[in-house]
């Protein structure tokens, strides 16, 4: 494109800036580490420009400084109630305005004001296919009721616990030598798979919170979102399946 081209009428073309998210975590920050993996290959469609914890010591804030990324402590204890916490949390999140907050395991009931300060442009990862086993202690439940499917879920966040409208699902199998552990690394495995590939739909524009549920590329998706199965999340992993069946 010419010089002319570029200053056409003498109006300089507007560069389009780099989508800004905010990561909130409580403790390790795998899912934030995968999500500052995908950055670094350029596959996440933005910036993560700030991680905030409410614990001091969480792991996932020596991952963001180590990725260069600003990294802040915000314990919740020094404050004197949740709105309160709230409160100051929303002023340090808007400093860096963000197009989008991501909850990459921050373990803390958010008030409906906090809500419905980022509502439509704040997603979370949950241990689980919602809406089964929200809350706690997701893979001792799916265990303890012999289920032979399990998985997780990325949903938008609502006033409601891990009720928000689902975007997408990876399942994993429950086999009869699962324990909680092995379940949990099955799972783990599928959320960092699918987290930042929910992040890059947002910060593209694909990914829209519409006013009757979720749209991606303007499609409404189903009450569960999109769903991969054990096999397909396990094809893009390399995981051996033939492990598996002769288990």
């Amino acid at each position: 494109m010419s010089e002319e081209t570029d200053n056409l009428n003498g109006f300089e073309a507007e560069q389009a800036s780099t989508p800004r998210v905010v990561v909130l975590i409580s403790g390790n920050g795998s899912n934030l580490q995968a999500l500052i993996d995908a950055q670094s290959y350029d596959e996440l469609g933005g910036e993560i420009v700030a991680v905030i914890s409410n614990k001091a010591d969480a792991y996932g804030l020596k991952r963001a400084r180590d990725a260069g990324i600003e990294a802040v402590a915000l314990p919740h204890r020094e404050y004197d109630s949740r709105d309160a916490f709230d409160g100051a949390l929303i002023k340090v999140i808007e400093r860096h305005e963000p197009d989008l907050v991501v909850l990459a395991g921050f373990m803390r009931y958010l008030t409906p004001r906090f809500v419905q300060r980022f509502f439509g442009r704040m997603l979370n990862i949950h241990p689980s296919l919602l809406p089964a086993y929200q809350g706690l202690n997701t893979h001792a439940r799916a265990l303890a009721d012999g289920v032979t499917e399990h998985g997780v879920s990325v949903h938008f966040v609502s006033e409601e616990l891990d009720g928000g409208p689902v975007v997408v699902q990876a399942a994993v199998d429950v086999t009869p030598e699962d324990t909680e552990e092995s379940l949990k690394a099955k799972v783990h495995s599928r959320e960092h798979l699918i987290y930042p590939i929910a992040v890059r739909w947002f910060l593209e524009g694909r990914l829209i919170l519409a006013a009757k549920g979720p749209t991606l590329d303007g499609t409404p998706l189903p009450s569960q979102g999109l769903r991969l199965s054990h096999a397909d999340a396990a094809e893009e992993l390399d995981e051996d399946l033939s492990e598996e069946d002769d288990a």
